[in-house]
């Protein structure tokens, strides 16, 4: 992990207006949580938390791309997702204190924002009214991806089911 100059202030927050948690945010609000944050530049094949690690961050990626991957019992590495620019992932750190339930691994150089999650509720604390916005947000998504792993089981159920 190498921290580097930050890229355009402008950029780094376009980028974060596209993220669903910070969609409602206002220019002045996405500031804050710019400047909450650490660029941060890993080369390609590069471990950026293992599963079983403690969920400490969560990260926008910048640039390049990240896979989320999880290891199945006695199998190998399965791919559950590709983060590419203007992606958020290890979002859950910020609401539980479990172990991470995948590894980020950068798929290609890629630099990232990384916010502590300390960091996030110390804001949330001052300013209730972006963690009202960011955590409505957030259960927004959660329901979305509650609908969508929802159909994929009930997909996935009806292929077992003898007929």
């Amino acid at each position: 992990m190498v921290t580097t100059p930050s890229p355009d202030l402008m950029v780094v927050r376009d980028i974060l207006q596209g993220v669903p948690f910070f969609k409602e945010l206002a220019q002045p609000e996405l500031d804050l949580i710019v400047a909450l944050g650490h660029v941060v530049t890993y080369p390609k094949d590069m471990v950026l938390f293992k599963e079983g690690d403690k969920g400490e961050a969560l990260y926008v990626v910048i640039d390049g791309a990240v896979r989320i991957a999880k290891r199945s019992l006695g199998q190998s590495e399965g791919i559950i997702a590709y983060i590419e620019r203007g992606g958020c992932f290890g979002e859950m750190a910020l609401v539980d204190d479990f172990p991470r339930s995948a590894a980020a691994i950068s798929h290609e150089d890629c630099v990232v924002l990384f916010v502590e999650r300390e960091a996030i509720l110390d804001l949330f604390q001052a300013n209730p009214v972006i963690a009202r916005k960011i955590l409505w947000a957030f259960c927004r998504s959660l329901s979305l991806r509650l609908r969508e792993a929802s159909d994929r089981i009930v997909a996935l159920s009806s292929f077992t089911r003898p007929f």
